[in-house]
């Protein structure tokens, strides 16, 4: 059911570890020509491909008096459970959020840091099998505690779940829309969608490879490729390492679900686990059939070598001390009790991780993607003369003799800079500023 294979044999420890991004020349083409539709026909391409393949009937937007109507129809259970979600995250974004500061870095010079949300986001919420208010919710909240004014969120088939989410995390609106054209309507507009300034969330190959496409025109967050669980174990219950495996195998055919020991004893407990619970139906025989695996490793310290190098989107330790030792890790969940869905769900960080690799330079979605750090510069006279030497130096030794005279211009000069005042006659004349 699920390989056990020892770290020696390199070609399928670099199978197991090498999540490669998820990308065919068939799709491209397919999203390319989908997002040029949508960029120069608007509206009218929208349309014709949600209704394609969206199933859409009606109109593109949802009003908010059917949000309301639809979430009161939404179980008392589910609603407190996004309710109490959505209090977590919106804890974790709110401390995310980057301060403003002012420095003086030298007597007459003033750096300034600004922190200036955007002004509109598009959140896209997966409708595969099932519509994921859960991503709704990992996405808008950070926004909202950012500061973005104007939040709009494309999903192909909403539910009362997502509509109910929408409401607790402050949403505007709300568009029946996915795949590659709901991301080129909120990254170049139409009529009825608003270009929005960034794209987040997770979605299909078909939503990744727009998001690559439009990315010169609109911001993204990352690359969201088939979800990876990668769990480093030595005396958690086998049981419970089946489990989290076979939860993210769930999700996808094409998810990575990968267990580290040193242990071959518990590398055969935990194959057996994951026989005995793997479910009839959905992808996850098929996952872990072709992207799961059990490494067993030689010692402890060559597994988490590995998984530095493997980078994987959710990693799961048994200790603080391996968590110290991780730096490659969309997420890092410590102790057997931290289980990885918990986190999907409740914990209060985000879901929306960096996969394929892409862990080894950044970490999940946050609410600083949502906000831009502008710098505010000032020099007085003092501190302009006391940098010139220093401007002029490096502007010459790079060719820029123009840079090096808009200096001079201001410090070679007797007096710092003229102004035109009037005297009390009214008549205009020519003095110093002091």
């Amino acid at each position: 059911m699920i390989r056990i294979v020892p770290s020696s044999n390199r070609r399928a420890v670099a199978a197991l570890l090498s999540a490669a991004r998820i990308r065919d020349r068939a799709t491209d083409r397919e999203a390319a020509a989908i997002v040029e539709q949508v960029r120069t026909r608007g509206d009218v391409a929208l349309r014709a491909y949600a209704r394609q393949l969206d199933g859409l009937t009606g109109a593109l937007e949802v009003p908010r008096a059917r949000w309301k109507a639809e979430a009161e129809t939404v179980p008392a259970a589910v609603r407190r459970a996004i309710r109490t979600a959505a209090r977590h995250i919106r804890r974790v974004a709110k401390a995310q959020v980057p301060g403003g500061w002012r420095m003086t870095p030298a007597p007459g010079l003033t750096v300034e840091q600004r922190v200036i949300p955007l002004s509109r986001v598009g959140c896209y919420v997966p409708a595969g099998r099932y519509p994921l208010p859960s991503s709704l919710l990992m996405t808008a909240i950070p926004a909202q505690e950012a500061g973005v004014a104007d939040i709009i969120v494309a999903c192909p088939r909403p539910d009362a779940a997502i509509f109910a989410a929408a409401l607790e995390a402050g949403v505007d609106r709300v568009f029946r829309m996915g795949g590659a054209h709901a991301v080129t309507a909120m990254a170049y507009g139409t009529r009825t969608v608003p270009r929005v300034d960034k794209i987040v969330g997770p979605g299909s190959r078909w939503v990744a490879a727009a998001k690559s496409l439009v990315t010169a025109d609109c911001a993204i967050d990352f690359y969201a490729g088939p979800t990876e669980i990668l769990v480093i174990a030595s005396k958690t219950p086998p049981a419970w390492v089946a489990a989290d495996l076979i939860a993210q195998a769930e999700h996808d055919p094409d998810a990575r679900a990968v267990c580290i020991t040193t242990s071959r004893a518990l590398a055969v407990r935990i194959a057996r686990e994951v026989a005995v619970q793997m479910p009839e139906g959905g992808p996850a025989r098929t996952a872990i059939a072709r992207h799961g695996g059990i490494i067993v490793a030689r010692s402890q310290a060559e597994a988490i070598a590995l998984a530095n190098h493997a980078a994987s989107e959710h990693l799961v330790v048994e200790s603080e001390g391996v968590a110290k030792q991780i730096h490659n890790a969309g997420a890092i969940f410590v102790g057997p009790w931290t289980a990885q869905v918990a986190g999907d769900y409740a914990i209060g960080s985000n879901h929306v991780l960096p996969t394929a690799g892409a862990a080894r330079y950044r970490g999940g979605l946050n609410a600083a993607d949502f906000v831009k750090l502008v710098s505010v510069q000032r020099a007085s006279a003092r501190g302009l003369h006391a940098i010139a030497r220093t401007v002029t130096a490096l502007a010459r030794a790079e060719g820029l003799e123009g840079h090096a005279r808009s200096i001079e211009a201001r410090t070679a000069a007797p007096r710092a800079f003229a102004v035109r005042r009037r005297t009390p006659r009214g008549s205009l004349q020519t003095g110093s500023a002091r």
